[in-house]
């Protein structure tokens, strides 16, 4: 039985480390900052440094989080990053194993990308664990037993979808919508109808600030962009009703997959699913009114994480402690 000391998760939004005996050691956004050069792209910035640059550089820096595990990864950019962000927690090379979690819906080719670009970044044995079993073992769920849990992670590049029980999936999917998704929806949104141009930082920050799926809210804010028509400077309050109408689709979208899912169970699953409640984990289960909209649209009841930011890699952490069952969790993959 191997022992791990390392937990990472390279998210959508955020790269997190968790360290045996130490805890969460790192956790920044995964971005990279790239100029052209006469070499390609030359990197100028990573994680937090690279977010701060957002919206506020020259035309041709390009900043972008690079995919770790798609048909078209920026292995060399994830490798860089990913080395980066060792380095930052005083990582040797090869002495130490990971733990990294990933989608649940990964393809052969995808789980081969991630464990290329962790080779390359000088990391020893690596196992990969899905998220979501992560996430239940770090809100406290027993996943080694017969009884099933449903686990919805709506993260910032895409959603994952998995129904557990003795330690494995037993029906997962992945949808690509996450809160990225919402930025975007966000930003062309306002451009459509008021004529306003914002970034995806600003689209950011109104999703978190004022975003809502009350119907009723009062929530407001007022923010800064550009006349699309005038092309100058222009200062609007932004209600939380208009950007419902950006949001909501993407939760209904979520809503519909797992309808779609659980009706593919047999009763006795099914049965379970509602004993336990679903449990929403990710950044974009903070929404406000999300509850209540899941209690409205969906007909199973729902657990909406007391930390759904940190409970993925909080449960990765536990599973470096619980060789056990992280050697459940590997037999069964």
């Amino acid at each position: 039985m191997k022992k791990f000391k390392y937990a990472i998760e390279m998210g959508g939004g955020y790269t997190c480390i968790y360290v045996k005996g130490e805890g969460l050691a790192l956790k920044e956004p995964t971005l990279i900052a790239a100029e052209p050069s006469e070499d390609g792209y030359k990197v100028i910035a990573m994680g937090n440094d690279a977010k701060k640059l957002v919206g506020k550089t020259k035309e041709n820096v390009e900043i972008f989080t690079p995919s770790v595990s798609g048909e078209h990864s920026n292995f060399e950019y994830s490798v860089v990053l990913l080395k980066h962000f060792l380095s930052k927690i005083g990582f040797k090379a090869y002495e130490d194993n990971a733990i990294f979690v990933v989608p649940c819906g990964l393809t052969a080719r995808e789980k081969d990308n991630i464990l290329n670009v962790c080779e390359a970044a000088n990391l020893g044995y690596v196992t990969l664990v899905p998220s979501v079993l992560c996430s239940c073992v770090g809100e406290g769920r027993n996943i080694d037993s017969s009884k099933v849990n449903m686990v919805v992670d709506i993260g910032g590049t895409a959603t994952d979808l998995a129904v557990i029980n003795m330690s494995s999936i037993i029906k997962g999917a992945t949808l690509g919508i996450g809160g990225k998704s919402i930025d975007a929806s966000i930003v062309n949104f306002l451009a459509y109808s008021e004529d306003f141009v914002i970034g995806l930082p600003t689209a950011e920050i109104l999703k978190n600030e004022v975003g809502s799926l009350y119907s009723n809210d009062t929530l407001n804010m007022e923010i800064t962009g550009v006349d699309a028509k005038t092309k100058t400077p222009k200062t609007i309050v932004i209600l939380s009703n208009q950007l419902r109408k950006a949001i909501e689709p993407f939760y209904s979208e979520i809503v519909r997959a797992i309808d779609t899912t659980i009706n593919t169970l047999a009763p006795e699953i099914v049965a379970d699913i509602i004993n336990n409640k679903i449990l929403l984990v990710g950044g974009c289960s903070k929404m406000q009114g999300l509850e209540d909209y899941l209690k409205k649209h969906l007909k199973y009841p729902v657990e909406i994480s007391e930390d759904v930011d940190n409970v993925t890699i909080l449960g990765a952490g536990k599973l470096l402690s619980d060789p056990q069952l992280l050697d459940s969790i590997i037999k069964k993959l």
